[in-house]
């Protein structure tokens, strides 16, 4: 990792510094290429995944530099999801059949993604406490948890991945705050009207056959 670091150096240079922290390269093109990605979302359209591969592999770099491990490790978790995601939108079929179109959790569907979340935050936390130098592993560990269902969600088409995402950037603001890349606590503070607009968008989405929770 240290190799890859010092290759990417370039990257991790400072383009400007915003409320006395220096503000990289890779913050800044994650920013653009998020802020992007996010519009495509709210439109249903598919360029949306390759734009979230390319600034979640900027966010790795940036955070790993950081040691925020948890925030890393979610980054090559989202670029992995980006490519199922991608291969969803363009091949995926619901359970009966039909391609994915935009629709609702049932309510036990909703039920289980609470309680795996509830159960998976406390336990990753506990991880990075005790096998990482993470600053704050439990508030590392809540926007990791929230944000794979949130991307999961997204990928097969559930509106629900809106109200996930608006909890993941009210906390990652706060996080990203602490570790003074204020880029990106601007990213995540612009995320959460968006994701509130995403929610609307989707809901112009739904028609009768797929108000009906799946």
């Amino acid at each position: 990792m240290d190799a890859l670091l010092h290759l990417l150096q370039p990257l991790l240079q400072p383009a400007f510094t915003l409320l006395g922290s220096p503000i990289t390269w890779a913050e800044v093109l994650a920013f653009l290429m998020a802020i992007w990605m996010v519009i495509c979302n709210m439109r249903v359209h598919v360029l949306g995944w390759p734009l979230a591969l390319l600034s979640s592999l900027l966010y790795f770099l940036l955070f790993w530099n950081g040691k925020l491990y948890g925030e890393a490790a979610l980054q090559l978790m989202f670029a992995s999801l980006a490519l199922w995601g991608w291969w969803q939108w363009r091949r995926g079929q619901g359970v009966d059949g039909p391609p994915l179109r935009v629709r609702r959790l049932s309510p036990r569907g909703l039920g289980l993604a609470v309680l795996l979340t509830a159960l998976a935050w406390p336990a990753l936390g506990l991880f990075l406490r005790h096998q990482t130098d993470s600053p704050v592993p439990f508030w590392d560990a809540l926007p990791t948890v929230a944000s794979l269902l949130g991307q999961w969600l997204l990928g097969r088409k559930y509106q629900e991945n809106w109200t996930v995402w608006v909890l993941v950037n009210i906390v990652s603001v706060s996080l990203f705050a602490y570790k003074g890349y204020w880029l990106t606590v601007v990213l995540y503070a612009v995320f959460i009207p968006l994701s509130v607009a995403g929610w609307r968008a989707w809901q112009q989405q739904l028609t009768p056959m797929n108000t009906k929770p799946a």
